[in-house]
């Protein structure tokens, strides 16, 4: 039988402290506060941040978007991938390395994993051994633990779509609805196998990102990056040797920045997609150069141009600002600017007008001819306003319902209106007109166009 599927050996990360190990932790906490506090975090009289699909509203902060808003997502996406265009060419893949969730949650799943089975050789002992009632109470603890996490996580996910108290109540009661209960334990289940299980392969083969980063990649990029000059040839010694004596390199073969390696790989060899920037290596490597007494920097961020040529550390910082990261940075600035200055100038209320389909045109008392009209009037806003509704295009048109509506904080309603034009106001067939809704206790005006009808 020939197997068409690599086989994966086990990959059991060694714990690593050092300088890029705490920003790494840093943005774990901070991400993670982020995540898990927002949807408790109250603004006014409701959350602060709530994506209420059921009510169509979406409250961001200050912000009440509607469906009609959906604009604004499509800038936050562009802004995204810009963002990601332009950090890649800078620096690589760290956001790999310290921010993306898949890289936070094998981070904290692993120090769970640390704090239940013990470190990496402890770990691989125990999963060599027997099974034992120790290794089953380590297991079943780590197993409890990693559920809890996604669980609670899964849960915080969908407290973002549903108010999260409301919610809590209904998990703790058993009463959540089957959507609400598909996706706590859909993202729980996925957290706990991405994070759990999966790990590094996510990196490797399912994560696109890995794929294209090339295309993103120059030879000035920032990357993790092996001294071969001076690190080859390689070589294990005593610290009171002298590695020009041996003819060996500052690299002593110690296989530990292999060790701590999340996806396995040996930066030795040179730039690879699993790399995800991560730096664990740099520590550890830091760490050896000062036992050994002998100077960092054997494994750094730094560029091929800079390895190639023997940059300094000033002549590296100054490639950085090349045409392409340049363009990247004027077209991430204008979009960025362009949908805050949308936002700040948009007017806090949203109008549709759709027409009564039951009559379109009609006849009345003293040979007025009327159309009716439906307006959805949706008030983005947290307070209550009043609307003024006027209408221009043909000599003698007025409106024959109440011109003014009032609608609740955050709420839309729907207005029947009237319009009727004097028998001789116009010829038959369809004419443009203008609705102007106008708030009356705040700035904003609006104008929709539509049609009225004169029958023949």
């Amino acid at each position: 039988m020939v197997s068409l599927y690599q086989a994966q050996k086990k990959i059991y990360p060694r714990s690593v402290s050092g300088l890029f190990s705490k920003w790494r932790w840093g943005l774990v906490f901070l991400t993670q506060i982020v995540f898990y506090g927002l949807p408790w975090l109250e603004w006014g009289q409701r959350q602060a941040v709530l994506f209420d699909l059921e009510a169509r509203r979406f409250y961001i902060l200050g912000l009440v978007l509607y469906p009609q808003d959906f604009i604004y997502l499509t800038g936050v996406l562009v802004i995204s991938a810009l963002a990601l265009f332009l950090f890649t060419a800078v620096a690589g893949r760290q956001w790999c390395g310290y921010a993306c969730p898949q890289t936070v949650y094998t981070e904290i799943f692993l120090w769970l994993e640390k704090v239940t089975e013990g470190d990496r050789s402890a770990r691989m002992r125990l999963d060599n051994s027997p099974m034992s009632l120790n290794k089953f109470a380590r297991k079943a603890s780590k197993q409890l633990l990693w559920i809890a996490l996604a669980l609670w996580t899964g849960f915080t996910f969908v407290g973002y779509f549903t108010p999260i108290k409301e919610l809590g109540v209904s998990f703790l009661s058993a009463g959540m609805g089957p959507w609400e209960t598909f996706w706590v334990f859909f993202y729980a289940f996925a957290t706990y196998g991405n994070a759990g299980f999966m790990r590094e392969q996510v990196c490797k083969y399912m994560c696109p990102y890995a794929r294209f980063q090339s295309a993103m990649f120059d030879k000035d990029t920032l990357i993790v990056t092996y001294d071969e000059a001076r690190g080859e040839p390689r070589g294990s010694r005593s610290k009171k040797a002298d590695p020009k004596a041996l003819n060996l390199g500052s690299c002593v073969d110690c296989t530990l920045c292999v060790q701590v390696c999340p996806t396995g790989i040996d930066i030795r060899k040179g730039l690879q997609y699993e790399c995800i920037s991560c730096a664990a290596c740099i520590d550890v490597c830091d760490t050896v150069m000062d036992k050994m007494g002998y100077p960092r920097g054997l494994i750094r961020y730094s560029t091929e141009n800079a390895m190639a040529n023997g940059w300094s550390r000033s002549q590296l910082l100054r490639r950085v600002f090349r045409p392409r990261v340049l363009v990247y940075t004027a077209i991430l600035g204008a979009v960025t600017i362009a949908m805050f200055v949308n936002l700040a100038l948009r007017t806090p209320f949203k109008v549709d007008v759709v027409r009564d389909r039951a009559s379109l045109a009609r006849i009345v008392s003293g040979g007025k001819i009327e159309n009716v009209y439906r307006l959805q009037v949706m008030n983005a806003t947290e307070t209550r306003q009043d609307y003024r509704i006027t209408v221009q295009g043909l000599p003698g048109l007025v409106i024959a319902s109440d011109p003014l509506v009032s609608v609740d904080p955050a709420q839309s309603r729907w207005v029947p209106l009237t319009l009727q034009l004097p028998p001789d106001g116009a010829s038959a067939g369809s004419h443009a007109i203008n609705f102007e809704i106008e708030a009356v206790n705040a700035s904003g005006r609006l104008t929709e166009k539509s049609v009225f009808l004169v029958p023949r």
